[in-house]
């Protein structure tokens, strides 16, 4: 049976995820030559003019990676909140505003951090533990998703991860429906900084995310679970392990979370209901 193409595919093709640097290449008799090598770069995000967090990304869809830190992040609670993501207007291409729809008021103050996030860190900066917990519903029952379908989504986000492919120095986050259908990949030298990415390109369409999967080409941790939840992802899964809190996070919730996830094999530890 032909698959219908979904109407919300949104793959990572941005170029400015690589720069290229020189380098000399010791205990082999080579040249010197340049290297293709991931970008890092600090993005300030304001709300309403008021600098609210800085965060250690790759530049490439920014508005994107902002909608979707401003979601998972708990400060505003729908996309309809948002009236519009803009650069500041200061000739900085890496600060930018986000103006709040007609009748919602944020206190930029309850969401600024005390430190710049880096690249690796999606919590560095809160101001205390209590606030690293954001509001996040127990998804809907379903959906079903088969096991050998789960399994396939490695390779599925695989062919979708040029940025890794030129500088084996960026993560990737991909969105998938039941069937293992791709919606939207984003690509990031920070782990929770792809899922943003992804998770903001789907939210212009659609939200909450509910009957989706996240997949991740990491570590499975805390921050990536709790921003799923938020999304209304019921299903996070990984290539790599799954760290104690994000296990007690997705069962507490009622999530499903697989991790370890190859061609023949994942290990499920939460939700196994879901997987078939």
């Amino acid at each position: 049976m032909r698959r219908r193409r979904s109407s919300v595919l949104s793959v990572d093709r941005d170029t400015s995820a690589v720069t290229r640097r020189p380098y000399a290449r010791h205990g082999e008799n080579a040249p010197a030559a340049t290297d293709a090598v991931a970008v890092e770069a600090p993005l300030e995000i304001r709300l309403e003019g008021t600098p609210i967090a800085v965060v250690m990304r790759t530049p490439g869809h920014d508005p994107d990676l902002i909608r979707g830190f401003v979601l998972t992040e708990g400060i505003f609670l729908a996309p309809s909140e948002i009236h519009g993501i803009a650069r500041s207007g200061d000739g900085d291409d890496d600060r930018w505003d986000v103006q709040p729809a007609p009748g919602v008021i944020i206190d930029p103050e309850r969401f600024r951090r005390n430190l710049y996030a880096t690249s690796s860190c999606g919590v560095c900066g809160k101001a205390s533990i209590d606030a690293v917990r954001v509001t996040a519903l127990p998804p809907d029952p379903g959906p079903t998703v088969r096991f050998e379908v789960l399994t396939r989504l490695p390779a599925a986000m695989r062919r979708h991860q040029p940025g890794f492919d030129a500088t084996g120095g960026l993560h990737a986050a991909a969105i998938f429906d039941p069937g293992g259908e791709l919606l939207s990949s984003r690509e990031d030298i920070g782990r929770h900084n792809a899922v943003d990415k992804t998770i903001g390109s789907m939210a212009v369409h659609h939200w909450p995310l509910r009957g989706t999967v996240l997949f991740v080409s990491g570590r499975v941790s805390f921050e990536i679970v709790q921003k799923a939840a938020v999304a209304g992802v019921p299903i996070v899964a990984g290539v790599s392990a799954a760290s104690s809190l994000a296990i007690d996070l997705a069962a507490e919730l009622g999530m499903t979370l697989a991790a370890f996830v190859r061609d023949d094999a994942c290990n499920v530890y939460s939700g196994r209901d879901r997987i078939t």
